[in-house]
């Protein structure tokens, strides 16, 4: 599968943004979707997860409460809605894919084998 992340820019604190990934293939609905976060000069960070049907979302503690992560599989499309944006926010969001139709969730970028090439999410204060 490939990915294609979008939505990104940039907006003052408390605004909101929806992030979109776009996935190519016909087996969309066989992928559990995540989506990390990159600072400068910082690790790759975990931000949320969701199985195959949508039926479940894993979020990063930072982040509870002010994103959600949903998907349609039938527009191959997974999306992270951001809201209440903070400056720690500011980072490259990507997308990732993991094939798999369990319902466990996994957090590591080395659990998925895909991945988009990113979207810059700038919050100013």
């Amino acid at each position: 599968v490939q990915l294609q992340a979008s939505g990104g820019g940039l907006v003052q604190a408390g605004g909101s943004l929806r992030l979109s990934c776009a996935a190519s293939g016909r087996t969309f609905g066989s992928y559990a979707m995540g989506w990390f976060r990159q600072a400068p000069g910082k690790e790759r960070e975990f931000v949320a997860a969701i199985n195959w049907s949508g039926g479940r979302q894993y979020l990063a503690d930072s982040i509870k409460g002010r994103f959600t992560i949903s998907r349609d599989n039938a527009k191959n499309t997974v999306y992270l809605q951001m809201n209440g944006l903070k400056p720690e926010d500011t980072a490259v969001y990507y997308c990732a894919g993991r094939y798999y139709t369990g319902n466990s969730y996994y957090n590591r970028p080395s659990d998925y084998g895909y991945w988009g090439q990113g979207t810059q999410v700038t919050v100013s204060s």
